[in-house]
């Protein structure tokens, strides 16, 4: 599908963000695992979490649909039925490694398959510490989907320092030791989302300058009984195309703010940004607040290497923030957007240059000059069948001078189904 857009005239109205996906995916495996029923309410309706649950299906567990309400019966550690079939994960990374780390760690016989897209990022970085607990985890060429799961003779407890600030490896490690008698210990130096913490009550305490956490047989699973709050990630698009457009007032609604996940709501303030908070409330283990967000003018920053682990999926919007800042912008130490749905670096410099921003492509970031008066040129951008470009596309041409088109745009169904819709209902209102 080729989106057409057009120049936001203004940028007012109030919207409802999607249920956050990387907590949607964790409240429906946890609540699998748990010996309890668990209902959970507000559960996403993307391609991803819905992945999630076939694959939850397909093990045995018993799911009951009705609107955004999930009602999952509990099989506990040890009530999954080997599947018939491979466990289809789609385009979904969350479910492919954490979904990983309980078959692995349960013993469970199958295979999990994914998208194209899916079967070529790497899987090595979880393949190899859940071979270091004696789980029996293989994948083609050693690092990619599909992934191979045998029985294993037994866990061995693993003391695990990241490589990498990685919620999804974290989490994969966790939930394979929640299988092994002695505990399995991670050690995180530099934060990552905490979702998976706060929602099974992990525990944790300072370590050097991080922390450490454990997991094992012991720790008791509880059930997932709430209501899951908006997604961060979504409403960071509205951050943004509040910030730059003229006359914006934005009004957005119970959405997450989880401090793991809210570096570039923090980033745009320190550029300059106008938002407020209001609402402010505990849902389930999770904060949410309502956001007012107005234009403002943005200045430009040179981004800390340390806060990009809290604003990883974000990026690609704060470039297109940095576009319209009075200077030079910096990020460093981003190599991992190569390692995402598509390489993020390149397409979005590659977005950025057709619209006429002024940019230098690095290998680990990128430099943009940005100026307050910029007027992107009318482009057909590609979306290389990721949802983050094209939504960070449709972003950038609410300020063009002219009408532009998002090739494959349907792609935003992953984590947004309702953006086009919410993008023009702001732009008409």
């Amino acid at each position: 599908m080729i989106q057409k857009t057009k120049p936001a005239e203004k940028l007012a109205g109030t919207l409802v963000m999607p249920p956050d996906k990387s907590i949607s995916h964790r409240a429906a495996l946890f609540a699998a695992i748990s010996d309890e029923n668990s209902i959970i309410e507000n559960y996403s309706s993307a391609a991803d979490p819905q992945s999630t649950l076939s694959c939850l299906r397909q093990l045995g567990v018993s799911i009951q649909k009705k609107g955004n309400r999930v009602e999952i019966e509990g099989v506990g550690r040890d009530g999954f039925r080997p599947p018939e079939s491979p466990l289809d994960c789609g385009n979904s990374g969350t479910t492919m490694r954490l979904l990983s780390g309980i078959m692995a760690g349960a013993g469970i016989k199958c295979k999990l398959i994914g998208d194209e897209s899916l079967s070529s990022r790497t899987m090595k970085r979880i393949i190899d510490p859940l071979r270091q607990m004696g789980c029996d985890i293989s994948g083609r060429d050693e690092e990619f989907a599909p992934i191979r799961i045998e029985p294993h003779n037994g866990l061995n407890p693993l003391r695990y320092p990241l490589p990498i600030a990685s919620a999804q490896l974290k989490s994969s490690v966790l939930l394979a030791g929640l299988f092994g008698d002695e505990p399995t210990e991670v050690i995180e130096t530099v934060p990552s989302r905490d979702h998976t913490e706060r929602l099974l009550g992990l525990k944790s305490e300072p370590f050097g300058t991080g922390k450490i956490i454990r997991s094992s047989r012991s720790d008791v699973l509880p059930a997932q009984n709430y209501e899951v709050p908006g997604d961060f990630s979504a409403a960071a698009f509205w951050l943004v195309a509040g910030s730059i457009n003229s006359g914006a007032e934005l009004d957005l609604v119970k959405v997450g703010m989880n401090p793991s996940r809210t570096g570039i709501y923090h980033i745009l303030e320190e550029m300059g940004a106008q938002f407020t908070q209001s609402n402010s409330a505990i849902a389930g283990k999770e904060p949410v607040s309502d956001i007012s967000v107005k234009s403002a003018q943005l200045n430009p920053i040179e981004l800390d290497p340390k806060l990009i682990p809290n604003c990883i999926d974000e990026l690609p919007v704060l470039m297109v923030a940095m576009c319209f800042a009075d200077g030079r912008s910096v990020i460093t130490g981003a190599e991992e957007l190569r390692h995402k749905e598509t390489d993020r670096l390149s397409a979005m410099a590659e977005i950025l240059a057709s619209a006429g921003a002024e940019i230098e492509l690095q290998k680990d970031g990128m430099i943009i000059h940005g100026n307050p008066d910029f007027t992107p040129k009318p482009a057909r951008f590609k979306s290389y069948h990721d949802h983050r470009m094209a939504m960070a596309a449709a972003v950038l041409s609410t300020r063009s001078s002219g009408s532009c088109e998002v090739e494959d745009a349907e792609c935003t169904s992953i984590s947004y189904p309702q953006f086009w819709t919410h993008l023009h209902e702001l732009t008409q209102s």
